[in-house]
């Protein structure tokens, strides 16, 4: 006589799996991945010519697909391009191979102030990786916002990320504005 093989109760299986799944997606946390918080300029008008800007107006920021930066046309450590964006956009001492300035009245900051026409130009090989990009871009937007705070300190005494009135934040987004020109990626030789 074959023996009886006893039988397992599957019926509570069900609902402790049911609570382990609940359990599971209420205690687990979700990474939300987040992009770069940049608008996007109007489309240009195909009849109107792009304007002329003088070479020493930009900034070239090369990365190759072995991820070395070359800035302004000399090797470069990604430590070093926020200073160096700092310094040509600033230009203090209005050096002649670092962008000009233009006379912008801005009354919200007491008249007339002197505003860069310097544009950074980004331009990545299509085998740079990402995680190299995202740290490009990092440095470039550090080195506008560390700009737009000493001007906020100096003018109103706060940073800029602490200003509460519009006007304010939109006369200081007009005295250091962002020109960060990006082309297409492509094969970089």
């Amino acid at each position: 006589m074959a023996k009886k093989c006893p039988e397992i109760n599957a019926g509570s299986m069900a609902d402790i799996s049911f609570l382990l799944l609940i359990f599971f997606l209420t205690a687990t946390t979700m990474d939300v991945d987040t992009g770069i918080a940049r608008r996007l300029p109007p489309p240009l008008d195909p009849t109107q010519e792009p304007p002329d800007i003088k070479k020493r107006n930009i900034l070239d920021v090369f990365v190759n697909k072995n991820n070395r930066l070359m800035v302004g046309g000399r090797p470069c450590d990604i430590s070093q391009l926020k200073e160096k964006t700092i310094e040509f956009i600033a230009n203090p001492t209005n050096y002649e191979h670092y962008s000009e300035k233009r006379e912008v009245e801005i009354p919200e900051l007491g008249g007339t102030m002197q505003v860069s026409r310097g544009i950074i130009s980004l331009k990545n090989d299509r085998g740079t990786a990402y995680d190299m990009y995202i740290q490009v871009q990092n440095e470039l937007a550090s080195a506008v916002d560390q700009l737009r705070d000493e001007l906020c300190k100096e003018k109103f005494g706060v940073n800029f990320v602490d200003l509460k009135d519009e006007e304010k934040i939109k006369a200081i987004q007009k005295a250091v504005p962002v020109a960060i020109s990006e082309a297409e990626p492509e094969e970089i030789k």
